[in-house]
């Protein structure tokens, strides 16, 4: 019988694990809550389940997940952990502290970062957004991002997917009460973004498992509403993302251009899906009741930033409840791009707004620590202990 990983499992395959082991059903539910719900990783620690029970687990159980390899913070209060696999493969997740002011969005709002608006802010609750990664590099050769400039590695399975969330939530349970990070944002991840490294739709089975695991009420207990997962385009697996049964995520589409020339160019995959046909799978997503798809345009100077792009972007929008988040280019070396202007940022936006856009400029965060959006490429060589480890016996 192989090794029981249930980090990697949903509470309905927890259960049948068990049962296959010859263990009560109900045993599953406690497991899965121990795991996923109150973050132990070693079966002896789990105080409800008989010592025999918890001594034939720790013989079965696979130490699944990641590792902490380092963990850098931002002159603005962004975190940046760089974790390691199973086998040694590096991928990065970002923790941002969003303000106790926001746009003027829908409460489902789950933007990765904050938003600078010209007009004034209502109140709103404090979140920290956690960008999560869902591949070892990524297959598509964006030209404008880093982590695709790594190639593909592999896929990441659903157990390290979700243990990125658990080793945030481990690291901020560590922080002292008057930490800058919890004094910016909240004191929990409140918004999941699968906007890391890697294209989530070409793992959509793994992703969708997880999720299924991070909304699940015995677990973290997540609200799908709070997870968003952006794609550059995969126009089949919009549709099955839209089809699949459990909690339905937010949809982001990584746009960055309003014709197929420049897209072609930016993002190969538009050769093989163009504009057209993404829009049309766009559309075709079912969407709850006041929510909407976003958009998020990466401005690059002299590239996809005039006026004439900022006027076709409402007409390739049409119909489709969305709002659109601008990018303003974050530099690293492995590109050649610009970062436009503040004015040209500003009237890119003005000319959205004034043809009925929602439209919000999205600071960037953690470009000191390179983990802004596009930055991300898990550079260097660990500097810390790793802290994946076989579980160990609890006295």
């Amino acid at each position: 019988m192989k090794s029981l990983d249930v980090k990697n499992l949903t509470r309905g395959e927890c259960a049948e694990a068990l049962v296959e082991r010859g263990v009560e059903r109900f045993r599953g539910d406690q497991v899965f809550r121990w795991v996923h719900g109150r973050g132990v990783d070693d079966p002896m620690a789990m105080t409800d389940l008989a010592r025999p029970l918890r001594e034939r687990l720790f013989a079965e159980w696979e130490a699944g997940g990641v590792g902490v390899d380092l963990v850098q913070l931002s002159r603005d209060g962004t975190r940046k952990l760089r974790l390691r696999t199973h086998d040694g493969k590096l991928i990065e997740s970002v923790l941002i502290p969003d303000g106790d002011a926001g746009s003027d969005d829908d409460e489902e709002e789950s933007a990765s970062s904050d938003i600078i608006d010209k007009e004034p802010l209502r109140p709103r609750r404090k979140k920290l957004t956690q960008c999560i990664s869902s591949q070892v590099g990524c297959a598509l050769d964006c030209t404008f991002c880093a982590t695709a400039k790594l190639g593909f590695g592999r896929n990441l399975r659903a157990g390290e997917i979700v243990d990125q969330v658990y080793r945030a939530r481990a690291l901020l349970r560590s922080l002292p009460p008057d930490d800058r990070t919890l004094r910016a944002g909240a004191d929990h991840v409140t918004n999941l973004v699968f906007m890391g490294m890697g294209e989530p739709l070409h793992n959509l089975a793994e992703v969708r498992r997880a999720i299924d695991i991070l909304c699940d009420p015995h677990g973290m207990g997540f609200s799908a509403r709070r997870i968003t997962v952006s794609t550059a385009g995969l126009v089949p697996a919009i549709a099955r993302l839209g089809e699949s049964a459990g909690p339905r995520p937010n949809l982001a589409i990584s746009l960055n251009a309003t014709t197929d020339a420049v897209r072609d160019e930016l993002m190969p995959i538009n050769r093989k899906w163009n504009l057209s046909s993404l829009l049309a799978a766009v559309r075709a997503f079912p969407l709850e009741r006041r929510r909407r798809v976003t958009f998020e345009y990466v401005l690059l100077a002299g590239i996809n930033d005039s006026l004439d792009d900022a006027r076709r972007l409402p007409e390739l929008l049409r119909g489709i409840p969305s709002k659109v988040n601008l990018i303003p280019w974050n530099p690293h070396p492995l590109s050649p791009f610009e970062r436009p202007s503040d004015e040209a940022v500003a009237a890119f936006q003005d000319e959205l707004k004034a043809r009925g856009l929602a439209a919000y400029v999205r600071r960037s965060r953690g470009v000191d620590i390179d983990a802004a959006c596009g930055q991300l490429a898990a550079k260097g060589e660990p500097i810390v202990p790793l802290t994946v480890a076989e579980p160990r016996r609890v006295q």
